[in-house]
């Protein structure tokens, strides 16, 4: 059934972080995002997540020109428009060139309001745009990042919690100085745990060298460890490693990864929905992925409960090759924004939400 936009409000929202979370670019203490309450001519409500950082760092989007994007440039273009489909709103979005983040929260906001106003889950109604037989898992096995840490004792324990709290495979983060010995002491204290270790850009091609060291302590895969926008150099490494490659930042549309898998057809995909600009996107990619054959899996930008039930319902489609960067809330925050909080069940598995749309409510108290 077609909705007509109504109104359309943003909160920007800062929620502390239970523990600093450390990559190769810099130290997060907090969680920034730009919630998108959509609301539509017959009164449905709708929220998305555009879950950009403060910092230009993983991406050019901050949170302060995410919201100058949304509030000048996208909300106006959506505002008293009928939509009959979620899948046209980018096509409304088109006349705005990149910022991903921006019109990711607002398509999922819209996507939210399409969902409810038919009284379905979001999971029921991505599901209509899938191929056929692919049908969605009540609940997934989901993966752990583990931030650069003080001591090889402070990683050791992190992971230790992660794995009796019941994620299936650990991420490493990885720099210049932090890498082949870290990785090597957490292969040699946990000789089974499923591993992989994530750069976030911090190499060049002339460390491939360096780079080849770690094939020897069996990593699923090296996330990124190039530049941010490059997709040649990294086909170039991935001819030296036996390790796959995995590309995140670098991809940020079906385009990009048609031209990834075109320069080497053994890249693994870390799919974000923001930044490849929204579900719609997101899963033409997968679709195209599963004509391909191409591996690919979900991360996670830390996001708070409402950008993660989204995300959390991508990775719980059928062709997902690795468990996702989609969390439990408690792993980042004291009090998330949604209710009920996202929890792993006895399994170590996170359960998808059964209510309309999102299937959680937001708790406009804590914002």
């Amino acid at each position: 059934m077609p909705i007509t936009i109504d109104t359309i409000s943003l909160h920007r929202v800062s929620l502390p972080l239970k523990t600093p979370f450390r990559t190769s670019y810099g130290v997060m203490t907090h969680k920034d995002a730009v919630l998108i309450n959509v609301i539509t001519a017959e009164g449905v409500v709708g929220w998305g997540e555009a879950s950009m950082q403060a910092d230009p760092v993983y991406d050019a989007e901050t949170i302060v020109t995410g919201e100058h994007i949304l509030s000048e440039f996208l909300l106006p273009l959506v505002t008293e428009q009928t939509i009959t489909e979620p899948i046209d709103v980018p096509r409304l979005l088109n006349p705005v060139r990149g910022n991903t983040f921006a019109k990711a929260g607002l398509e999922a906001a819209i996507w939210d309001a399409f969902a409810k106003s038919e009284g379905i889950s979001l999971a029921g109604l991505m599901a209509r745009y899938l191929p056929q037989g692919h049908k969605l898992q009540p609940a997934i096995a989901v993966g752990a990042a583990v931030s650069l840490q003080d001591t090889l004792e402070a990683t050791y324990d992190v992971i230790q919690q992660r794995i009796e709290q019941g994620y299936a495979r650990i991420k490493l983060k990885i720099k210049p100085g932090q890498d082949v010995e870290l990785v090597s002491a957490v292969r040699e204290r946990f000789p089974t745990l499923p591993l992989m270790a994530d750069a976030n850009s911090a190499y060049s091609l002339a460390d491939a060298d360096h780079l080849k060291r770690l094939d020897a302590y069996d990593l699923t895969m090296i996330e990124q460890p190039l530049a941010y926008n490059d997709l040649l150099e990294h086909s170039q490494l991935a001819a030296q490693l036996r390790t796959p490659i995995c590309l995140d930042e670098s991809v940020k549309s079906l385009h990009d990864w048609r031209l990834a898998l075109h320069l080497n057809p053994n890249f693994v995909l870390n799919l974000k929905p923001g930044r490849v600009g929204g579900l719609t996107e997101a899963l033409k990619i997968y679709n195209f992925s599963m004509e391909r054959g191409a591996k690919l899996w979900i991360g996670g930008m830390l996001e708070t409960g409402i950008g993660r039930a989204s995300a959390l319902i991508l990775a719980a489609l059928p062709g997902m090759t690795y468990p996702g960067d989609i969390g439990a809330s408690d792993r980042y925050f004291t009090d998330d924004i949604v209710d009920p909080p996202f929890t792993l069940d006895a399994d170590g598995r996170l359960p998808l939400p059964n209510g309309a749309g999102i299937g959680v409510q937001v708790r406009e108290d804590l914002f």
